[in-house]
């Protein structure tokens, strides 16, 4: 780190061995990625005047290169942060957590969500029809394919998307799921 870990403590004295606990789990951190600069971790017991028992809060900021990721876990309704060590643990692991996307970030690995297949409506019959999608092939679909039983809304030329079978049925490709889209979307 460039600079060096931070441990302040409000409200409380420091408990045993917490700011080895705190130093360990900031070297995970390090070990799992090394371009971190900065660490600064707060931990408090605000609520002092509770019949039942501290909730500790834990707040950590972690620099990193183009930004920095801050996990500030509030305890209300945890009573499980009754106990300093389970709120550090929770905040360490939800910082944990945020690390590791803003690595697979930067790496691109993302993953992304292909769009369902879209075509338009091309033609109509009883109780059947056909989808042509944009590539000009032409899927088949049956009436209880249609979502929210809307078959009887379309018309030749409304934009949908669709789920097509694996296998193809006795009129060649067939969609098992068919939902219209809205007058505002815009097939491309």
């Amino acid at each position: 780190m460039e600079i060096p870990l931070h441990i302040s403590f409000r409200g409380m004295a420091p408990p045993q061995n917490i700011k080895e606990r705190i130093e360990e789990r900031v070297g995970r951190l390090e070990r799992f990625f090394d371009r971190i600069t900065s660490c600064r971790v707060v931990v408090s017991a605000p609520h002092r005047h509770h019949h039942k028992g501290k909730l500790y809060h834990v707040a950590i900021s972690l620099g990193v290169p183009g930004g920095e990721l801050v996990v500030n876990r509030d305890p209300a309704g945890k009573h499980a942060h009754e106990d300093v060590y389970v709120a550090l643990r929770d905040a360490f692991n939800a910082l944990q957590r945020q690390l590791r996307d803003h690595v697979r970030r930067k790496r691109g690995d993302t993953k992304t969500h292909e769009a369902p297949p879209h075509g338009r409506i091309a033609r109509l019959f009883d109780g059947y029809g056909f989808i042509e999608t944009p590539d000009g092939r032409e899927i088949y679909f049956h009436r209880n394919s249609v979502t929210n039983e809307s078959f009887d809304r379309l018309a030749a030329g409304a934009e949908v998307r669709f789920v097509a079978m694996d296998g193809e049925s006795e009129k060649g490709p067939q969609a098992s799921t068919v939902s219209p889209l809205g007058k505002r979307h815009i097939v491309e």
